[in-house]
């Protein structure tokens, strides 16, 4: 179906380029209110905030909101943010929102957290009670707080009672009306809460969390009043013009993302919106969500991919294998390595997400003469067995509706594996249980809804930590393949794959997102382009290692793989910018340390090889490999700008990135970033700004050429003996991009490409020169790796 964009949004245009700041106490509105001058003579249509409402003080990200009712005062308030909106619009430009409708903070002091607070204080009558997905029917009614240094008899001493709260270290909490002189074990079990030690969180938390961080208590957004609520501020800054769009976070961490969705795109008048949904390779956006589309780690993965050489590739992950030796399931092969972190999820680290669903499938299943007499462990193994095999991030059922075909395909597989991990077949009926409750299909009550949605957002956190904040780390043959919404097994993608997404994206979502960077990715586009020129050279990446492992001897040789790709990323040894992303990357792959079962011994000598290696005497092999594979870098770099600024859909720009800017995994990349006095550069970051500007002032001078119903998407085909390293489409038929992959030894010989309408002249952008309708690419391709051309 083809989705007209204005009808969808009420006649709201859709931006042509956002430009995403990450504001933070150190970047304020001041700040970007300096920046719009400059921000608006690159071209793009929108700045793109992070969340702006009150959060954890010193946040430097805003996710972990506290107050929906307030704009951050330590950002400047509402006023300020209003004072950027004038700025804004006095130079042509909107604001679009990033919101976080799915979770708040847990913080400390908790009075930051005024309806938390209220429920500590008052329990499940608070009407505060219905905001949290708290299971009162555990520890005797009461919230679990693990925020206890150790176990409770070995802190009571660290306890004290002021008036009406009782403090704990930073820690602030409300008491129970009528308990505050009575003595402390007592006044302790009196709480609506109970105090333990915070390695308990991951076995017996009692409310839902964003993922497995126990310091953000998840939010209820599919209740209207909740909605209403914790949506006011934001629907009134809209409705009076500040903001002119949204981008909604993690919306896979909702009960039901459509109701949702729908809600929201009725109160914002439909305004432009897009949502950060993590797409899987074959998984397509539900049609039926009230959206522009995605933020855009689909495009992500396509754009890079296209520049991945596939045999390169594969000799990589030999010469990887080779090298580090990784075991089937921690590294060596990518299925398995998922399935073993997904099995580590399950059973570790969201144990008290998984034991909830399995408490419910139980009292369904007795409250049921057809269902009872399946026991919890069955249950629980079915459950496990499931959630480790799904391929995408959840399911998208509602009790009393029939499940979409692909998402009930995808269980029916799922459960059909699932049951050889019981021996008895009749035992082995529990995982049709679970399935159909997954589904929705066993009922409409109360226990069966919850299951339902439950199991959902189960999945989401299972597969987001498992896959992104585990495997990833684990397997790491390239580096630039283990991205957000990334195949890293298949990493390459044809030029047919390319333009048959484009043409997807075109026809079904013309307004969607597209990125090459964010505040989440694990590299910035530029470090990966570095990564992605490996898969050229991978026999001399592979000897490289070998001589620098003999001059630099690391822990372990998974971690010298891991290291030295990400210290040839970033291209400088800069050890306080290299060591905590390495130390990151070993903590998450959880193979030798973890953050919560920290083995300090290794990490030390981890530092120590950072330190010496990487970033000592050695890094100066890197510096000379970089050197020989520079051609390859550069057409990676500008090709992949390019793309992003030309293929359908609305690039989003992270900040600093219209120049070179190699950035490792946050918090490296969430570093303020000068954009009122920045210096002209030189080389490859002046080439990538002279592309970025040109690119971006075409689309604000022709929208209607690349965004929208209207627009169109056309490849075009090189002939001679190096067409395959030439990728290049037509945009309406008035605009052409042209783009180098594979740099390494090119020489376009003969190799030329017919331009549209071939009688027609057309003016390349980049240097001005003038080409008929057919064009050698030696020629037009002399100066940049890249061309983008306008019909004359």
């Amino acid at each position: 179906m083809k989705r007209d964009s204005r009808d969808s949004h009420d006649g709201t245009t859709p931006p042509t380029a956002t430009y995403r700041l990450q504001l933070q106490p150190d970047f304020p509105f001041a700040a970007a209110e300096r920046a719009v001058p400059s921000l608006a003579a690159l071209g793009v249509s929108h700045l793109h905030l992070s969340p702006v409402l009150e959060a954890v003080p010193g946040s430097t990200h805003g996710y972990d909101v506290t107050d929906h009712t307030a704009v951050r005062a330590e950002l400047g308030g509402e006023e300020g943010l209003r004072a950027l909106a004038r700025a804004a619009h006095a130079h042509g430009l909107g604001l679009v929102l990033d919101i976080v409708p799915n979770h708040m903070a847990a913080p400390a002091p908790e009075h930051l957290n005024g309806p938390l607070w209220e429920v500590l204080r008052d329990g499940p009558a608070s009407p505060y009670a219905r905001w949290f997905d708290i299971d009162w029917a555990e520890h005797g009614g009461k919230v679990l707080l693990p925020v206890l240094a150790g176990r409770l008899g070995d802190e009571l001493g660290a306890f004290t009672v002021h008036d009406t709260t009782l403090r704990y270290h930073d820690h602030v909490l409300p008491l129970r009306p009528g308990t505050e002189r009575l003595p402390l074990p007592e006044l302790l079990d009196a709480q609506w809460y109970r105090p333990a030690w915070w390695r308990l969180a991951r076995t017996e938390l009692n409310r839902r969390r964003f993922f497995t961080v126990s310091e953000l208590i998840a939010v209820r957004a599919e209740d209207p009043e909740v909605f209403a609520a914790t949506h006011a501020k934001v629907l009134q800054l809209l409705r009076e013009g500040v903001l002119d769009g949204l981008r909604v976070d993690h919306p896979d961490g909702l009960a039901d993302p459509a109701g949702y969705l729908a809600r929201l795109h009725e109160a914002t008048g439909g305004r432009w919106t897009v949502v950060e949904k993590i797409l899987a390779r074959d998984e397509a956006l539900p049609d039926a969500w009230p959206v522009a589309g995605t933020t855009g780690y689909d495009a992500l993965r396509h754009i890079d991919g296209l520049f991945t050489a596939p045999s390169g590739a594969a000799e990589l992950t030999t010469a990887y294998r080779a090298f580090a030796a990784p075991p089937a399931d921690r590294g060596g092969d990518w299925p398995a390595t998922v399935r073993r972190a997904a099995r580590r999820m399950v059973s570790h680290e969201l144990v008290a997400e998984t034991e909830r669903l399995v408490r419910v499938a139980a009292r369904i299943c007795d409250a049921s003469w057809r269902l009872r007499d399946h026991a919890p462990w069955a249950l629980r193994t079915a459950l496990y067995e499931i959630l480790v095999r799904l391929p995408v991030y959840r399911p998208y059922a509602r009790c009393g509706e029939p499940a979409a075909p692909a998402e009930a395909a995808l269980l029916d597989e799922a459960a059909q594996a699932a049951r050889s991990a019981f021996t008895v077949p009749e035992e082995a009926a529990a995982v049709e249980v679970v399935r159909d409750a997954a589904l929705g299909r066993l009922g409409d009550g109360p226990e069966h809804r919850d299951f339902c949605a439950r199991f959902a957002q189960t999945a989401a956190a299972v597969r987001a930590k498992s896959t992104e904040d585990t495997a990833f780390y684990r397997y790491a043959p390239l580096l630039s393949a283990t991205e957000v919404g990334g195949t890293p097994d298949r990493p390459a993608v044809s030029s047919t794959e390319f333009h048959a997404f484009c043409a997807r994206i075109q026809r079904d979502w013309p307004a969607t997102g597209t990125v090459l960077a964010t505040h989440d990715t694990k590299r910035s586009a530029d470090a990966r382009a570095r990564l992605t020129a490996l898969t050229e050279y991978p026999r001399e990446w592979a000897l490289l290692l070998d001589e620098l492992s003999a001059r630099a001897p690391a822990p372990d040789p998974h971690l010298a793989w891991t290291a030295w790709q990400t210290a040839f990323a970033l291209g400088e040894p800069d050890a306080l910018r290299l060591v905590p992303a390495v130390l990151k990357a070993a903590r998450e792959a959880a193979l030798r340390t973890t953050w919560t079962e920290r083995d300090t011994s290794y990490e030390e000598d981890v530092e120590r090889f950072v330190v010496g290696g990487p970033c000592g005497p050695a890094h100066r092999a890197l510096t000379d490999f970089a050197t020989a594979v520079r051609p390859s870098v550069r057409a990676n770099t500008l090709g992949a700008a390019l793309l992003h600024l030309t293929v359908p859909g609305v690039p989003d720009l992270y900040q600093g990135t219209e120049r070179v800017r190699r950035l490792l995994v946050d918090p490296d990349n969430r570093r303020p970033v000068d954009l009122t006095t920045p210096t002209e550069p030189s080389g490859l970051s002046a080439e990538k700004l002279h592309l970025t500007r040109t690119a971006l002032r075409l689309r604000r001078a022709h929208p209607e050429w690349f965004t929208g119903p209207r627009a169109d998407y056309h490849p075009l085909t090189a002939t001679g003996p190096a067409a395959d390293h030439c990728v290049a489409f037509a945009r309406s038929g008035e605009a052409v991009t042209v783009v180098t992959r594979w740099a390494r030894g090119l020489d376009w010989g003969e190799t030329a490409l017919g331009l549209p309408d071939g009688a027609a002249r057309w003016r390349e952008l980049l240097t001005g020169r003038v080409c008929p309708g057919r064009v050698p690419l030696s020629r037009l391709l002399h100066r940049f790796p890249v061309a983008l051309l306008v019909r004359e």
